[in-house]
């Protein structure tokens, strides 16, 4: 049977791990990356992209919080999962311009069977704007700021198109959707979530963004304090509709100030089109 000394000894040792495991866990899954698989159905998809998987990643953030290291590990994850298209939806980089290089450069070991596409965020554009196209360019990430490409399979075809970020940039969606017939299937990659609430366009099927991080700290009962949104939890993460379109935002990979994530794990989403 312990002693009263050493119950007291042992109580202490167990409410000091207990307190130093509270602190340091939100520093900790912000490095837990986790893959999270959805299926989502486009309107208009032609039977030949059935089945098509899009590898979605966004805000990298590689910077003094988000090591080269943790980027690399996410793109060795992401090709693991063999994805047909790679969709990066902006935000490579924190702080400062000296990490954009780098950081774009491990993005461009992603690999996919059709093809990777990109747009930039608002922590990429401003000053940023000619590194960040240049490292773009450099890594043969195409960067389709308010463009767009056919993707074809026999005579089938998938629009893939961008908007410049909502921030920082302009958006024009008539340029990303190009000659897209109300019958033809879309999807549009836009840093911004909030950008779905413009949208009256319904040639736009699926919009895919970032930009919230879920909020990085959720708290159970109420929900992340801060959003970074004009529409609160709206856009918060997940399958969310617009006025007319639909978008997935993703919760992200990297973090930026204060570099800690809470019920709200960083992820990779694989996403299956139906």
């Amino acid at each position: 049977m312990l002693n009263r000394r050493k119950w007291l000894k042992r109580a202490g040792l167990s409410a000091l791990g207990a307190m130093t495991m509270g602190t340091a866990y939100p520093f900790l899954e912000a490095k837990w990356c986790r893959l999270a698989r959805q299926t989502i159905a486009v309107p208009n998809l032609p039977p030949a992209f059935q089945g098509t998987t899009v590898a979605l990643l966004a805000d990298v953030h590689h910077g003094p919080f988000v090591p080269l290291g943790y980027v690399r590990s996410i793109v060795a994850m992401t090709n693991s999962l063999k994805p047909d298209i790679v969709a990066l939806a902006g935000d490579y980089v924190h702080r400062s311009s000296d990490y954009i290089g780098p950081g774009i450069e491990a993005l461009g070991k992603l690999r996919a069977r059709i093809g990777r596409f990109a747009v930039r965020g608002n922590h990429d554009n401003r000053s940023f704007t000619p590194i960040t196209r240049a490292a773009l360019a450099d890594a043969r990430l195409p960067d389709l700021n308010n463009a767009g490409i056919w993707i074809e399979r026999g005579a089938s075809r998938l629009r893939i198109g961008g908007v410049g970020d909502l921030w920082t940039d302009g958006q024009n969606l008539s340029s990303a959707l190009g000659d897209a017939r109300p019958d033809d299937a879309s999807i549009v990659l836009s840093h911004n979530p909030d950008f779905v609430e413009t949208i009256r366009d319904p040639r736009v099927g699926l919009v895919l963004s970032g930009h919230t991080h879920g909020g990085q700290v959720v708290v159970p009962g109420y929900g992340a304090p801060i959003v970074p949104s004009a529409y609160g939890q709206k856009y918060l993460h997940g399958l969310v509709k617009g006025p007319v379109a639909q978008v997935f935002v993703t919760r992200g990979v990297g973090t930026v100030t204060p570099p800690v994530r809470f019920l709200c794990r960083p992820e990779v989403v694989l996403i299956t089109l139906a």
